[in-house]
């Protein structure tokens, strides 16, 4: 949808530090809002008939957001994060006419939860018109596995030295965390360090420690899907994890006889195909749609021949702290990495985890209709 690109640009306008331009982001949600108005009609014509009931209330909660849904982690993340009691108040910051009332009292919280919840709607309509990919891939890259569209990984983690993970919220401690990836076709670019903080220092802790990581399968196809692929091979189950001050890296042993390199995979914002081989140069304005400068994004290592690939099997998760990011909130490292996820759950786990704790198990337990694998092309 036309309305993204105003939408997703916020994301960066919060991010700077001190006098963020909220006359700016006014003009991009106005901007935004009279697209999603003026094509209502092509917006929605273009979602299935067996679907068109699911896209008018989605249409609905993007405009005025009076059919908002607290059932994702983000969602529920708001009530605890800016103590809100109802699901009035909730939807109160819904959709881009409250998103603006937002923006003129200049509250960068209501701002960044009114942005998240506008980009969810934005990603679930398009996911409702998108059948697949939008186009098409390199003829050079047809052998890769491929996912187009939504699906979950669980992991198991457990402590390496019998230790048990410490639930902050309350609850037993356990020797094990489950950690849940969760593949969708976008992501909210615009969970800030605020959010991410508060969720880390244990505000909002799932009961069963669940962590789930956002993948995205239509800006990263051959990433997100040689990872899935990698999960229902069992290639995760029993992988040490090892930790440095920015990462929690998986054990690269099979790297060294996986026989296949895979490309950096980046999709460049503005852009509807992504770039392979190719990394951004995010001092010259060029931003990703999936950006590393989040506590949690999930990307591949790289390949320790050639920084244009992409290890095929070693990922990480990126341990963001914007003390040590660049000018405007983003890491040093943006625009290097194929990104192709994030943790929206779970995150109070990870400064938890210490090299030598284990990935017990993955599975893919939703999405394996939608991974293609090459001989089925």
């Amino acid at each position: 949808m036309k309305s993204k690109d105003s939408l997703e640009d916020i994301s960066y306008l919060l991010r700077i530090p001190q006098r963020k331009p909220y006359g700016t982001m006014e003009g991009n949600v106005k901007k935004a809002l009279k697209i999603a108005v003026d094509e209502k009609d092509s917006i929605l014509a273009s979602i299935p008939v067996d679907q068109k009931e699911k896209g008018s209330t989605l249409y609905a909660s993007l405009i005025d957001g009076k059919f908002l849904e607290v059932k994702t982690p983000l969602a529920m993340a708001s009530f605890i994060f800016l103590d809100l009691n109802s699901l009035e108040e909730t939807q109160s910051l819904g959709g881009l006419q409250s998103l603006l009332e937002s923006i003129k009292d200049k509250d960068p919280d209501k701002v960044s939860i009114g942005l998240a919840s506008a980009l969810d709607n934005v990603a679930e309509l398009e996911l409702l018109q998108a059948p697949g990919l939008s186009f098409l891939l390199p003829q050079q890259y047809s052998k890769y596995p491929r996912l187009r569209g939504r699906g979950i990984v669980e992991f198991t983690i457990e402590k390496g030295d019998g230790s048990t993970f410490s639930p902050q919220a309350g609850g037993e401690p356990r020797k094990t965390a489950t950690i849940q990836l969760d593949y969708i076709m976008s992501i909210c670019s615009s969970i800030d360090c605020a959010h991410c903080t508060k969720l880390v220092d244990g505000v909002f802790v799932p009961r069963e420690l669940l962590q789930i990581v956002v993948v995205d399968g239509y800006s990263a196809p051959l990433t997100a899907g040689n990872f899935a692929k990698l999960v229902i091979d069992g290639a995760y189950d029993g992988a040490k994890l090892r930790c440095t001050s920015q990462a929690v890296l998986s054990d690269d042993g099979l790297d060294k006889n996986s026989g296949y390199s895979l490309p950096l995979e980046i999709m460049p914002s503005g852009q509807f195909e992504p770039l392979y081989r190719t990394p951004l140069n995010v001092q010259d304005g060029e931003l990703p749609v999936l950006p590393l400068s989040v506590y949690g994004a999930v990307a591949m290592a790289h390949s320790e021949a050639s920084e244009e690939y992409s290890s095929p099997h070693q990922f990480f998760l990126y341990l963001y702290d914007k003390r040590n990011a660049g000018l405007g909130g983003l890491s040093f490292e943006e625009g290097q990495f194929s990104v192709f996820g994030y943790t929206t759950s779970g995150r109070e786990i990870l400064p938890q985890i210490r090299t030598g704790d284990v990935i017990r198990s993955a599975k893919l337990v939703e999405g394996q209709d939608r991974l293609i694998l090459p001989n089925e092309s």
